[in-house]
């Protein structure tokens, strides 16, 4: 069974500074606790879908919860998200994060 969804949307949109991020609620994040990949418009959800792999340091049930985010939001944003479950999306990466070169 999946987790309740905690993202709410908020007024936040595009590029954000990292003040603007800091100051962020919880509640716009895939993944609230680790507060990684915000949802604040289409665009950053695509991000977050894009780069689900590739966030490290989390659980399954963390994941869990992050996909329950992405999808509350893809539905506010009104995003198709053709995966039903976060493990057609990856739990190891399986794409380049040039962040760790």
């Amino acid at each position: 069974m999946s987790p309740k969804p905690t993202w709410k949307p908020h007024t936040e949109h595009g590029d954000l500074s990292s003040k603007e991020r800091e100051e962020l609620p919880e509640s716009v994040f895939a993944f609230p606790k680790q507060r990684k990949e915000p949802l604040t418009d289409a665009a950053h959800l695509k991000n977050a879908l894009a780069r689900f792999d590739q966030v490290e340091d989390v659980s399954d049930a963390d994941r869990d919860l992050a996909f329950a985010n992405i999808q509350a939001a893809a539905r506010h944003y009104d995003v198709q998200v053709e995966e039903s479950d976060w493990r057609q999306l990856g739990k190891r990466p399986h794409t380049k994060n040039t962040a760790h070169e």
